[in-house]
């Protein structure tokens, strides 16, 4: 199946050759000067499909559409960000797809604020609410960035005392320090049958967060943790790392019934 042509304005991915950093540039016609690396132009590029390869700079790149893993590998980050793995589930416990409205309440860096954008697709919205305008500039800044802001809407908003805008939901993300606040507004902000996923680093928080969600009679109540461990891959010695992505945060999930 043939890929359709690049077109002005898109987002493209400058892969390099044999490794090294990757670029996220704009489609646009005409040289233009990337800081610290140099001026490119890629009006050869317009109207020609994915996987053409050119030098810049004596340096082999290959242009593609970007994936969901080039678009988070780009993120400047403010604060800690939701490793993919668990954003991944976070999504798959909210029943989050195409065509899903989502409201999220703790920008952060914007990087689950990304995910959940891919994940809505074009037909879907994201409204994601910070109490920080600090916090707010930066996840809005990478979001444009990753070409989804077309699918996002940031708010200045303490969720816990003014609740969520333009309800009902069909899913509340939280990763605040204390979701169990939030519980109550939640409810009130989800479709019968959303879900409410939290994200909670300690056991603790994890402990409130599940009190208050069956508090507040959401059903289908689970928390879990995901491990992650890479494997090296031999011929007749393959055998699992010794390094792990361990414990990160747990996941919470209920649904809603109205």
């Amino acid at each position: 199946m043939t890929e359709p042509p690049f077109v002005e304005g898109e987002l493209l991915l400058l892969r390099r050759r044999g490794g090294g950093e990757s670029l996220l540039l704009r489609a646009a016609p005409g040289p233009r000067s990337i800081p610290g690396v140099g001026v490119l132009d890629l009006t050869d590029v317009l109207g020609g499909p994915p996987g053409r390869e050119f030098l810049w700079a004596g340096v082999a790149y290959q242009v593609l559409r970007p994936s969901l893993a080039d678009r988070l590998a780009v993120l400047r980050r403010k604060a800690q960000i939701i490793t993919p793995k668990d954003a991944a589930y976070l999504v798959f416990l909210a029943g989050i797809g195409p065509g899903s409205r989502v409201a999220e309440a703790g920008s952060g860096s914007g990087a689950l604020t990304l995910v959940l954008a891919h994940f809505v697709g074009r037909e879907g919205r994201v409204v994601s609410c910070d109490r920080r305008a600090d916090f707010l500039r930066v996840a809005r800044g990478n979001v444009d960035a990753a070409g989804l802001s077309d699918r996002v809407e940031f708010l200045e908003r303490d969720v816990t005392a003014e609740g969520f805008p333009g309800e009902p939901y069909d899913a509340v993300v939280l990763d605040l320090p204390e979701p169990w606040a939030v519980a109550p507004r939640a409810r009130q902000a989800l479709r019968i049958g959303g879900y409410l996923a939290t994200y909670t680093p300690t056991y603790n928080q994890l402990e409130r967060t599940v009190r208050a969600l069956r508090e507040e009679r959401f059903t289908e109540v689970r928390s879990l943790e995901l491990l992650e461990r890479a494997l090296h891959v031999g011929d007749g010695g393959t055998r699992p790392d010794f390094e792990m992505l361990g414990h990160t945060g747990f996941l919470t999930v209920g649904r809603s019934e109205g």
